[in-house]
């Protein structure tokens, strides 16, 4: 079941901070910025939602994009050459039950395996020819707020230091995302996020 969330800004923000979603499981050298909400002024909300299942698709070195394909945990696919070109397609079960595997099975040539959650990229991972990566779909965000930060992009080490806020959204139905502090002079407090009005699944 997907799980709805709301972000809620109860803040103090002077300077129209951008709220950043991202795993709570990439490696920090390759996070993605998967959802970069703006101009969510002071008492506005901005509901979204982390989905059940998502998506893989792989780009190849020759700047094409493959098809989008549903990625059930436990599913393999691979990027192969066939007489059209170079093809992403399932091949049958994961190596580990609970994750989505891909691998390059070209014999030359790069290519970057991409999931995709609510249809917007989620992860990704550069691999060799012959190269496998397993990726875990985990029911878990991060959040923080910054700037400069674009959506789909991988997000600088130097920022994801600064993020310390992490849901495990496993057995939750919906729930509120609270953005409070902000602000500036001496009164003002560092932003934090909390779970509000949580309903289980």
């Amino acid at each position: 079941m997907d799980v709805q969330l709301n972000l809620v800004n109860q803040s103090n923000d002077n300077n129209n901070s951008q709220v950043v979603v991202f795993s709570a499981h990439a490696p920090p050298s390759n996070t993605i910025a998967w959802r970069v909400i703006e101009n969510c002024g002071r008492g506005d909300n901005h509901p979204f939602r982390f989905p059940q299942g998502c998506e893989i698709g792989a780009a190849d070195s020759w700047g094409n994009y493959s098809q989008r394909l549903n990625a059930p945990p436990g599913q393999a696919f691979a990027m192969t050459r066939t007489d059209s070109g170079d093809e992403l397609n399932a091949t049958g079960p994961a190596s580990d039950p609970t994750g989505i595997q891909i691998t390059n099975a070209l014999a030359s040539g790069a290519i970057t395996a991409l999931i995709f959650a609510d249809g917007k990229l989620f992860a990704s991972a550069r691999l060799d020819p012959q190269q496998t990566e397993l990726f875990h779909f985990r029911p878990a965000i991060a959040i923080g707020a910054m700037s400069q930060v674009t959506e789909g992009k991988v997000m600088d080490a130097a920022v994801l230091d600064t993020v310390d806020t992490r849901f495990d959204l496993t057995g939750i139905a919906s729930a509120d995302i609270v953005m409070t502090g902000g602000g500036r002079g001496e009164g003002s407090t560092p932003f934090a996020f909390a779970l509000h009005n949580v309903v289980r699944a």
